[in-house]
């Protein structure tokens, strides 16, 4: 059994990928997702007024921790040692919006990292505010944009534009 997925051996046997023979080149990820909430608990989050504290800024930091951790999260994604990671937020009608950049010079990309600080940024949002809003949905989570390896650039449909 011949398989073009790279985790997988010829007889389909999952394994890490050898990134041995590779050279290591400059790397960029971008991803998104966004939870959607009540206005009260939409409103909370940008005056500051919730009560376990500042939610958006634990989410920053819960988000740049995830990153850091990927390879302990995620089966068969190599550890890392991240260059950077940003995580950032913005409110849009019914929801805050998570963007997460993470970039290095290695010979493995960081779209893992950029998913893995997008996700728990947002989980971090509704652990802070359920007591607002325990409906709160996440979702749309996905990469965006990607620079560097063999792949080269690549952008999600609508962000063809977007400069790393």
């Amino acid at each position: 059994m011949t398989s073009k997925l790279t985790h997988l051996d010829e007889s389909g046997t999952a394994r890490m990928v050898d990134v041995g023979g590779k050279t290591p080149a400059r790397r960029t990820a971008v991803a998104g997702g966004s939870i959607a909430m009540s206005d009260e608990a939409l409103q909370a989050i940008r005056e500051g007024s919730v009560k376990k504290g500042d939610v958006l800024a634990t989410a920053r930091i819960a988000g740049i921790m995830a990153a850091k951790k990927t390879g302990e999260l995620v089966p068969l994604c190599h550890p890392l040692p991240i260059d950077a990671v940003n995580v950032d937020f913005t409110f849009e009608h019914g929801s805050i919006h998570a963007t997460a950049t993470a970039s290095i010079e290695a010979k493995t990309g960081v779209e893992m990292e950029a998913i893995t600080a997008v996700s728990v940024a947002l989980i971090t949002i509704y652990d802070m505010a359920k007591a607002l809003d325990k409906g709160m949905v996440i979702g749309g989570i996905r990469l965006i944009a990607k620079d560097g390896g063999k792949s080269g650039r690549w952008r999600a449909a609508g962000h063809e534009d977007l400069e790393l």
